[in-house]
């Protein structure tokens, strides 16, 4: 990456937290491990640095190695100081306000974080029903809640490093999901997750909708690497993975699943893991697997995988429908009418799914190094949600090791992380990992991928 252009300059926060205690500004400040400095730093970068093609959080962070932020406390409120921030967040010397909107909510949630969810002991993060009381919380605190809207919101998944066909796709489908009145919630990156936002855009113009929703969430480790797009109107960053995942499936009303790499493969193995708990059984959640003709082959082995891991049970949960961006609007519209139905009779929340039960194996921290991947338990001699939660697992290690500056530091130390899978389950997991780089999904076009993972029977 070539060097780019800075700006220093001093901004107020547009909407969402204005007024900070004088501890609060000095744990902004602090640059310890008990500070929240680096979050915010981090996490503001990703802001500024928004339409730029890089997934390598360690890139980004090294190219503005000189950037910083500070938090400045003033009788009528904060201001925010930035130093050697991107210039494309800028038009000649102002901030573009949807930046300054988004720079704003990772400060909110940056604070929220620490204070009510990891320093004070407000919640039982040791126990299911707390995990999910603090995602409830933070969604809260971000706004996110909208107790007077029909149930709408389609989650849609997949990866930043897809074909131009494939993109194209994902806009057609996300235009006829808008035109059927429906928003759009991604995890804020590029591609799959840019796609369907921006075709919505366009719909909700020509059905001239107004409040249209493009919510955005992610967290601190993955945002460097998949930088807001322009159309994210709102933006959560949620504490680690496993809190963004369960975020999703708790305001989201049905899941479109487009084609992406390890990243969607682990959105799906946590999905389908979730749904096949028993006390689930019985809850309607429409979930399509689409993409263009080209794709076929690609679902084709994520479809035969789940098969062979999680069973026929776990393909019930799901249909794929190719190449058809009309049929996969009304197939999810008629599914997502079929929620509102079943929360309208159970006098369930539209805005949060409270019924889901989710194993607490799918809600702890996975922290991936090279002890903790050897150690997953890849193997089937264990319960079908069991598997799937360790497999999830291997997959959010790959894609830390692929992008997030922890893992990468990690494989460059110590070499690839290992994986050790029973012998069953060793070669549709290595043809399902060889398909995604040979398809170039592993990494951004342009760049070569190396593994940082090998394979052991």
């Amino acid at each position: 990456m070539t060097e780019a252009t800075r700006i220093s300059t001093t901004i107020s926060p547009e909407g969402s937290l204005e007024v900070l205690s004088q501890q609060e500004v000095n744990r902004l400040r602090d640059t310890s491990s008990n500070g929240m400095h680096d979050v915010l730093r981090r996490c503001a970068l990703a802001i500024l640095n928004y339409g730029t093609m890089v997934d390598d959080s360690c890139s980004v962070l090294e190219t503005y190695h000189d950037f910083d932020i500070e938090v400045i406390q003033q009788d009528r409120g904060i201001r925010l100081k930035l130093t050697n921030a991107p210039a494309h967040a800028f038009v000649d010397g102002g901030m573009i306000r949807g930046i300054r909107e988004l720079l704003s909510s990772v400060l909110r949630d940056v604070v929220y974080v620490s204070n009510e969810i990891e320093k004070h002991g407000r919640f039982d993060l040791d126990s299911a029903e707390g995990i999910t009381n603090a995602v409830f919380h933070i969604l809260r605190n971000a706004g996110v809640m909208k107790p007077s809207r029909d149930p709408n919101l389609v989650v849609c998944w997949g990866g930043h490093s897809i074909s131009r066909e494939e993109y194209d796709y994902s806009k057609s489908v996300g235009y006829h999901l808008g035109l059927r009145d429906m928003d759009i919630c991604t995890g804020c990156g590029p591609g799959a997750m840019k796609g369907p936002m921006k075709g919505a855009n366009v719909a909700h113009a020509k059905q001239r909708r107004r409040n249209s929703r493009y919510l955005g969430i992610s967290e601190p480790g993955i945002i460097a690497a998949e930088s807001p797009n322009p159309i994210v109107n709102e933006l959560v960053i949620m504490p680690d993975i496993e809190k963004r995942l369960e975020a999703f499936i708790r305001v989201g009303h049905g899941i479109i699943i487009f084609p992406g790499g390890v990243g969607t493969a682990e959105e799906i193995l946590y999905l389908l893991g979730v749904l096949l708990h028993p006390r689930n059984a019985d809850i309607p959640f429409p979930i399509i697997f689409t993409g263009p003709a080209s794709s076929a082959d690609y679902f084709r082995r994520i479809d035969e995988f789940i098969a062979f891991t999680l069973g026929a049970e776990a393909q019930k949960h799901y249909r794929i429908m190719i190449d058809d961006p009309v049929g996969v609007a009304r197939a999810m519209r008629d599914g997502i009418e079929e929620v509102t139905a079943f929360r309208r009779e159970h006098q369930d929340a539209f805005y949060f799914n409270w019924r889901l039960e989710i194993p607490r194996d799918f809600q702890q921290p996975f922290i991936p190094d090279h002890d903790s991947m050897a150690g997953l338990a890849l193997h089937r001699r264990q319960n079908v949600h069991e598997l799937a939660a360790n497999l999830r697992r291997a997959f959010s290690g790959i894609v830390a090791g692929n992008v997030k500056e922890q893992g990468v530091r990690a494989i460059e130390r110590h070499g690839p992380f290992r994986l050790n899978a029973e012998s069953e389950l060793m070669q549709p997991l290595d043809e399902l990992l060889t398909s995604f780089v040979a398809q170039g999904r592993m990494k951004l076009p342009g760049s070569e991928y190396v593994p940082c993972y090998t394979l052991n029977a």
